[in-house]
């Protein structure tokens, strides 16, 4: 059985060599081959010296390299730290410095792009550079040594031996998006990504005919959930850096994919286009916030024979919930139940379970909880805390991760969102959840995404503003949305402010709506009306 996340691909190798393994562009990789650029990765990095658990960064877009080398880096024993491409180099420094980065594998024009910033990452010791840079010219501190990827791979030993490592050890560091503030880096261990493949591939039932579409940065956990799944069933990878959602259907027909994973934003774009009839697609897995109802109903009508899984997790747990299709129908705007090896509760603030269709916090225990934030007790503390009921007589605290979002139970166990709880619009003493005003207006057939937030109001406590994007010729007036939402919604839900825009709202570097980005220009608009 394999303990550790780098031993998907060799179990799989030894089992399927042959099989396909990994396409990126032309180039196809089987699993003989594959397992092949991982030992050869993990060569270079033991070579250079790199010690048990110190990090490896890889600052690239889906490619090959950037796959080898984050599972080179499991093998040697080392931790590797997967980098949004789309990042600045002032958060690409941060992460660098943060978690203490000795070996960095990036590109020569990205490095060029860091080295103004990479002074303060002293730990920093060689860059492998991808392509064929001009080492001479890709400019660094004097202390990095700087060597080409695939000359090191090309000279890359056998006889090193990796450091060893058990499945409670640390394997990977995961970045949060950082669209505000700085990024927070969840510490992950072998056993939390082994048993996230493994709970993930059961439910989906993943085989190694399946070919799954890696769309999602592989810095995201559910972006890199894509790699881990195919390698622990043997099936394919197929990687994709695309410009438009039409790349996305033009991927799935050239390379039959069989399972796509997306977040709500790029959902809303591939509802849009035209499917092919004879589309491969078994499965779609939606996660990274509610798909709205209206694109999931246009989704199903083009893909029939296509599931949908609906999904709910958080980076501190990887995967918390899922609804199996048959349940789609039947619980309308259901999150699902806890995955497979995990539990779910429902708590009130004092740790109390809650009543059926009482709101509480999602609280999740099991093999999934991540080891914490690195470099940041103080945040680790207030998310990850004692698992609430907990015998007393138990000697050793269990921690489970307090997610800090609202939801509700029904009667037969499923869950239902309502918001976090410092999302949530409270309205003359009504708590309003953006959530389901957004499905409101999606309701209408005329938007193609809609974000609701509160604001500060000195007569109301907070006002609720709502922007709307819609770029076809049908695209409704704010005062027309303020009229629809009037005949549809209580009154304490009825936006305050409405604003219609025709281009797409920005992104945070995972492809999730920039949120807080949205509501910053809003936040004294009333109190500027009332001065």
């Amino acid at each position: 059985m394999s303990d550790l996340i780098h031993d998907f691909i060799f179990t799989a190798a030894r089992r399927t060599p042959a099989a396909q393994a990994l396409v990126h562009g032309n180039v196809r990789l089987d699993y003989a081959a594959l397992a092949e650029h991982v030992r050869r990765a993990a060569q270079v990095f033991l070579g250079a010296g790199l010690q048990r658990g110190e990090r490896v960064a890889v600052y690239l877009e889906k490619r090959i390299e950037n796959v080898a080398a984050m599972f080179g880096a499991s093998l040697a024993g080392a931790v590797f730290v997967p980098v949004n491409p789309l990042l600045k180099p002032e958060q690409v420094a941060h992460i660098l410095a943060d978690c203490n980065v000795r070996v960095l594998v990036t590109s020569g024009e990205r490095l060029a792009q860091l080295a103004p910033q990479l002074a303060a990452c002293p730990d920093l010791r060689l860059a492998l550079l991808t392509g064929t840079p001009d080492l001479a010219a890709a400019g660094a501190h004097p202390a990095l040594a700087l060597r080409s990827w695939d000359a090191a791979l090309h000279e890359a030993g056998t006889d090193l031996a990796p450091h060893r490592r058990i499945d409670g050890d640390v394997a990977a560091i995961l970045y949060t998006s950082g669209s505000t503030g700085k990024p927070k880096g969840v510490v992950l261990s072998h056993r939390n990504m082994v048993t996230g493949a493994r709970s993930v591939a059961s439910y989906l039932e993943l085989a190694p005919s399946d070919r799954l579409l890696a769309v999602l940065p592989l810095s995201f956990d559910y972006g890199l959930s894509q790699l881990t799944c195919a390698f622990l069933t043997g099936a394919s990878a197929v990687l994709l850096n695309h410009l438009f959602a039409r790349d996305v259907v033009d991927a799935v027909a050239a390379h039959g994919i069989t399972g796509l994973a997306a977040v709500p934003p790029l959902w809303n774009q591939l509802a849009r286009l035209d499917w092919p009839q004879d589309c491969t697609l078994r499965y779609l897995t939606n996660s990274g916030g509610a798909m709205p109802g209206a694109t999931l109903a246009v989704l199903r009508a083009a893909l029939p024979r296509a599931q949908v899984f609906l999904m709910y997790g958080l980076t501190e747990a990887f995967r918390s919930t899922y609804l199996p299709p048959a349940e789609i129908d039947r619980r309308p705007g259901s999150m699902g139940r806890a995955i497979p090896n995990a539990e779910i509760m429902v708590v009130r603030p004092d740790g109390s379970p809650c009543d059926s269709d009482e709101p509480g916090e999602l609280v999740h225990r099991g093999a999934l909880v991540s080891l914490g934030y690195w470099n940041d007790p103080a945040k680790t503390a207030e998310r990850f805390r004692p698992v609430p009921g907990q015998d007393p007589a138990l000697p050793l605290t269990e921690i489970a991760v307090w997610s800090g979002d609202t939801v509700r139970r029904d009667g037969d166990g499923y869950l239902y969102y309502i918001g976090r709880a410092d999302d949530l619009i409270k309205v003359s003493g009504y708590r309003v959840s953006p959530t389901e005003l957004e499905d409101a207006v999606y309701g209408l057939g005329t938007v193609d995404e809609a974000v609701a937030f509160g604001v500060p109001h000195p007569e109301l406590g907070q006002a609720i503003v709502l922007l709307a994007s819609s770029a076809g010729l049908d695209a409704p007036t704010p005062e027309l949305l303020r009229r629809a939402c009037q005949r549809s919604l209580p009154a304490w839900m009825v936006p305050s402010h409405v604003e219609v825009r025709s281009e797409p709202f920005p992104r945070n570097p995972n492809g999730k709506i920039d949120r807080k980005g949205l509501a910053l220009p809003f936040l004294t608009l009333f109190e500027d009306r009332s001065s």
